[in-house]
């Protein structure tokens, strides 16, 4: 469990730091500020409802695991303190749900406000209070064939008993009267949560359909095969959720009960497995271990329970005494239990309107350093690429991958697998390589949090193929990012060695910002090579020469490196300390990093998620920034930096300031050598600094400055928003149209260059026909004079002249040498007279 490795264990009276923070609830906080995206007015309104669901999906996976987890550890006898903030984790799990229902109603107020501006742009999300006649009218009719033939309804009583509720699942939970027998006709009437009832039927009908006794429940699961949005008639875009759709028809679904109201339920449970649980068997394949565990995740304990609409008495009593949960762990909001429906709305909308609400469509470019109309492999070979998603493409190291499945120098192919998209072209280009019959080593991590069934699946396909597939060690998650393509040369073994901050997983390589550098190396090479080695061997070595490898190398490599800074401050030499991280929960990094505030090291962190360590407080970080940016894209990369800004030693890694990262994972940390690429890097940071729309500041009191905190107003008092991720998408754009004007102008020049070359020839050709003519013409002339003369001609005289005009018809330069040379062998034989030929030179030179 993760949490365990945050926890320990000071002792329960040990006086907590001032400038640490609980992780937990230091992530709420970020959370938080991704709900606030939903409420900027700067972002187009789908977008805005999207971060909406992004809050949703977060929280949901943070009661899965962090709160599971804290529940497991909550039920174990021994006391369990958390390092930072001195809390247990039942005192953990009081704070918790004591900020989410302060959250709740944040996200509830931000999501009306959301409704209604969409209303307005002509997307409207309506409820059953708010149809018309018609709109009622197309719902009976679309329900009757679409919906009931896949409901699967359920009353609870003693024969039927509670059912086990799915995690994440939505559920119509209906409130039935207990006296059962022919109901009284009845019209139309509203519930007690105002969901309008269907009409009851009359006592005729009524007497045929008698309900069970002991009923007071019924539930309906949401039917898989119904699409959750139902397009409604009417002006723009108007639809309603399934599960209203469904509460709307709940006493025709149920109608021989009385149905007294119903509500949509949705329980979280635990998600928080031990992966290694069990394994010691020798026997057991690892894959059918983590089968076997992600079975277990579907049934274990509740931790939360959310409602629409505010539970009775009686339905809240039953629901908990079920679910072994208490009154605090129940929610209750307007907002839709499953928000992943978001995502699919542009699609539905009008393209005038799609492009109103959502934001401009970016496609990853082309890097304007890669040709690619050349081999990737051939350029990678000449100089060093450093790759920046999602600004530029992913294509290109795929491309080397095909290259390489193909190339017949390429010997073997060796990479970690921790997520890969669910169709990956990636994956595709290394189980080609296999079958062509290279060499492919493919080391997946199965324990990478609920992505497990995806790399179940591709590990079974790549063995299928014939790759080696080798998994994680036991005690450590192996969350490097490192591919190793290994070339026989005529100068020997040749290493192209591949390292990221991110997964290989083309899907996010779209959304999540990260490095990837590719490099040729022989010192990586080696490193490369020994790291693979030691996978093999399921041995956390730290013999390399230039990585750093966690467990063993990281946080030793980073406490040394902030020493050495210490040791400039105290010496009044210039220094400096610079993190961009998702989350900064360690320890023993947070202690030296406040040691060096102390010293006077000035040190910026540019911190996404978590962040343990409190900046600015007097005596223990005055001299620490913490910077977060929550915007369009997941700020994903990890890059440390040690020293001012002119002399910085720079690292890009895979792993996080986090205890987890540190010490429980493999992970590569590796440096920046090459000057051109460090000052890419360099002004990278610097734009993410330069931040005025979406940089947010970590104050002394925990809490984030306001979005645009930092923008400026120009003479004319007009504020301007500088948004980093904007101007980096805009300039991968311009830099990739530069690149190919620059393609397309280099083309243009070698077709100039080309047709001045056969123009060039053309005119020499011409010139020497005209040569040749002209040396004709003299011998028709001289033959002539001779014949006036008298003089008969030698009999080789004629020969010796046309073989003279044909070597100019070639060359004219050429033609004259050889005339000339034909000329002088001529007078030799003949010195009595002038030749023929030598009369024909004269005549030509003279002319």
């Amino acid at each position: 469990m993760d949490s365990a490795d945050e926890a320990c264990a000071p002792k329960a009276d040990e006086t907590v730091a001032p400038y640490l923070q609980n992780r937990e609830l230091s992530w709420l906080t970020f959370n938080e500020r991704v709900l606030d995206q939903g409420a900027d007015e700067t972002v187009p309104l789908l977008e805005r409802l999207n971060f909406i669901s992004i809050f949703w999906s977060n929280l949901q996976e943070f009661f899965m695991v962090r709160v599971g987890s804290l529940t497991d550890l909550s039920l174990v006898k021994k006391s369990i303190i958390d390092s930072k903030s001195g809390m247990t984790p039942a005192q953990q799990l009081d704070a918790i749900y004591k900020r989410c229902h302060e959250l709740y109603p944040i996200q509830e107020a931000t999501y009306e406000a959301l409704r209604k501006l969409l209303a307005d742009a002509g997307v409207s999300h309506l409820r059953a209070e708010d149809l018309d006649d018609a709109q009622r009218e197309f719902l009976a009719t679309y329900v009757r064939h679409n919906v009931m033939p896949f409901l699967s309804p359920q009353i609870i009583n003693s024969r039927h008993p509670f059912p086990h509720l799915e995690n994440g699942a939505l559920y119509v939970i209906v409130r039935l009267d207990e006296e059962v027998g022919p109901k009284k006709k009845a019209g139309k009437k509203k519930g007690k949560d105002g969901v309008e009832e269907a009409a009851q039927h009359d006592d005729k009908e009524s007497k045929k359909n008698l309900g069970a006794e002991g009923v007071t429940f019924g539930l309906v699961p949401m039917p898989r095969q119904c699409e959750r949005v139902v397009k409604l008639p009417g002006d723009g875009f108007q639809y309603i959720l399934l599960e209203h759709v469904i509460e709307m028809v709940a006493a025709d679904i149920f109608s021989m009960y009385e149905v007294k109201y119903t509500d949509v339920i949705c329980v979280t449970r635990n998600a928080d497995l031990d992966a290694t649980e069990s394994t010691d068997a020798q026997d057991e394949d690892y894959r059918e271990h983590m089968k076997r565990i992600l079975k277990k995740r579907a049934r274990l304990a509740p931790v939360r329970l959310e409602a629409e609409r505010p539970l009775s008495e009686t339905s809240e009593k039953v629901l908990l005494k079920r679910l072994n949960l208490k009154h605090h762990q129940v929610f209750t909001t307007r907002v839709p239990l499953d928000m992943s429906y978001t995502w699919g709305l542009a699609s539905r909308v009008s393209d005038k309107q799609r492009e109103r609400l959502t934001n401009t469509p970016f496609t990853p470019q082309w890097p304007a350093c890669l040709d690619r109309n050349r081999h990737i492999m051939d350029q990678v070979c000449e100089k060093e690429v450093l790759l920046s998603y999602p600004y530029e493409s992913m294509d290109p190291f795929v491309q080397l991958l095909r290259e390489a499945s193909t190339d017949p120098s390429v010997i073997s192919i060796k990479i970690t697998l921790y997520r890969l998209a669910s169709q990956s072209h990636l994956a595709e280009a290394l189980i080609a390589a296999a079958e062509n019959g290279k060499e492919v080593t493919a080391l997946f991590e199965l324990r990478a949090r609920f992505d497990e069934s995806n790399n179940i699946e591709w590990s079974q396909r790549f063995e299928q193929a014939g790759c080696n597939v080798i998994y994680g060690f036991h005690d450590y998650k192996v969350h490097s990012k490192i591919c190793c393509i290994t070339r026989q040369t005529p100068e020997g073994l040749q290493h192209i060695t591949q390292l990221g901050t991110g997964n290989y997983n083309e899907k996010t390589a779209k959304l999540y910002t990260d490095l990837s550098f590719i490099t040729t190396d022989p010192t990586f090479g080696r490193d490369a090579t020994e790291f693979f080695r030691n996978m093999g061997l399921e041995n956390a070595s730290d013999n390399y020469s230039i990585l750093k490898v966690a467990p063993l190398q990281i946080k030793p490599m980073i406490i040394a490196n902030i020493d050495q800074q210490i040791s400039l401050a105290k010496a009044d030499q210039p220094c400096g300390l610079f993190f961009k991280t998702n989350s900064v929960t360690d320890k023993d990094v947070i202690e030296k990093i406040v040691e060096a505030s102390q010293a006077g090291v000035p040190t910026t962190m540019l911190v996404r998620g978590i962040c343990c360590l409190v900046p600015g407080l007097e005596g223990y970080t005055d001299n620490v920034r913490v910077v977060s940016i929550v915007g369009r894209l997941l700020e994903h990369s990890r890059i440390y930096g040690f020293g001012p800004r002119e002399s910085m030693k720079v690292y890009c890694s895979s792993a996080d300031l986090m205890t987890r990262n540190m010490d429980k994972r493999v992970e590569i940390a590796w440096p920046i050598l090459n000057s051109e690429i460090k000052d890419q890097i360099l002004d990278y940071m610097d734009l993410c600094m330069s931040d005025t729309a979406k940089l947010r500041e970590l104050l002394p009191n925990s809490e984030y400055t306001r979005l645009g905190a930092f923008a400026k107003q120009d003479e004319n008092g007009t504020t301007s928003l500088f948004e980093s991720q904007e101007f980096l998408i805009k300039r991968a754009q311009k830099r990739r149209l530069e690149a190919a004007e620059n393609e397309a102008a280099r083309q243009v020049e070698e077709r100039r260059l080309a047709a001045e070359a056969r123009a060039a020839a053309q005119a020499e050709r011409e010139a020497a026909m005209e040569a040749a003519s002209k040396v004709a013409t003299s011998v028709a002339v001289a033959t002539a004079v001779d014949a006036q003369a008298g003089e008969p001609a030698d009999a080789g005289e004629p020969a010796e002249a046309a073989a003279s005009a044909n070597a100019a018809a070639g060359s004219a330069g050429a033609a004259a040498g050889a005339a000339t040379a034909k000329a002088a062998s001529s007078n030799a034989s003949t010195q009595h007279k002038p030749s023929l030929l030598a009369r024909v030179l004269s005549v030509f030179v003279r002319k």
